[in-house]
């Protein structure tokens, strides 16, 4: 078989569709570092990524596989929610990233206390992570659905910084029951569902009866966070954002 491209892909603004595509061992290549895989190789992927991140959750690449290979069928509903809002459909158009050779960072850094950028970037700094280890995409299949996932991995700190989470294993499980009501997606799921299982007693109290209760009236309440174009919200007051979204106030 042969990967195609998305009928729906957004034009770039010269006119023309995105990358040209690439013969890859009688496959189409999508977009740069796409790898085409049939239903069963994505399925091997998705078990074999799924016991290497349980094993160990910090191994970013292998919960990314995981993502990619499991999300396919919630991947196009996502993307329906940006294009029938204008601020998502723009980012679609407009396919913004969120890396370092795109940040201000000294702009960001001189911003108030309390805004968006200012509190990003110290929950950058705080927990020492970089916006450039987030993975590209290999294995979905659609050039459009690919930017999706890749949308959704590079906000996933914006998510901790709105959420007030850290990055320790009781801060991400917080996130992933979050993101898990957001947006469905399985991998989502099964990090809500079995992160817990490393954490003490007392973190799973807490978690079981403050935590999870509000990431989830929070999941459930707020509108799709894909849909907001954080790179031209970085003035606004985390806490604006929040009641914007719908995101009720961490406990």
């Amino acid at each position: 078989g042969r990967a195609r491209p998305s009928h729906s892909e957004p034009r770039g603004r010269d006119g023309r569709g995105g990358e040209e595509e690439e013969e890859v061992e009688g496959w189409f290549q999508l977009y740069p570092g796409h790898i085409p895989t049939s239903p069963l190789q994505k399925a091997l992927l998705a078990a074999g990524s799924a016991v290497m991140a349980l094993y160990d959750p910090y191994r970013h690449d292998m919960v990314a596989v995981l993502g990619e290979t499991t999300g396919c069928l919630v991947l196009p509903n996502l993307r329906d929610k940006m294009k029938n809002h204008p601020e998502g459909y723009r980012i679609l158009q407009e396919r913004p990233r969120i890396r370092l050779s795109t940040l201000d960072m000294a702009r960001l850094q001189g911003l108030p206390d309390g805004s968006l950028g200012r509190e990003y970037v110290r929950f950058l700094e705080d927990n020492k992570v970089s916006p450039d280890t987030r993975m590209p995409p290999k294995f979905v299949d659609d050039e459009e659905l690919a930017y999706v996932i890749q949308r959704y991995r590079e906000v996933h700190d914006l998510m901790h910084t709105l959420l007030g989470m850290p990055t320790n294993m009781l801060g991400e499980v917080v996130v992933k029951w979050f993101e898990a009501v957001q947006t469905g997606l399985p991998m989502c799921v099964l990090g809500a569902a079995l992160g817990p299982v490393r954490l003490s007693t007392r973190k799973l109290q807490v978690l079981a009866t403050e935590l999870v209760p509000w990431a989830v009236r929070s999941g459930l309440n707020a509108s799709c966070v894909l849909n907001i174009y954080y790179e031209q919200r970085w003035e606004q007051p985390v806490e604006s954002l929040r009641e914007e979204l719908g995101i009720f106030p961490p406990p």
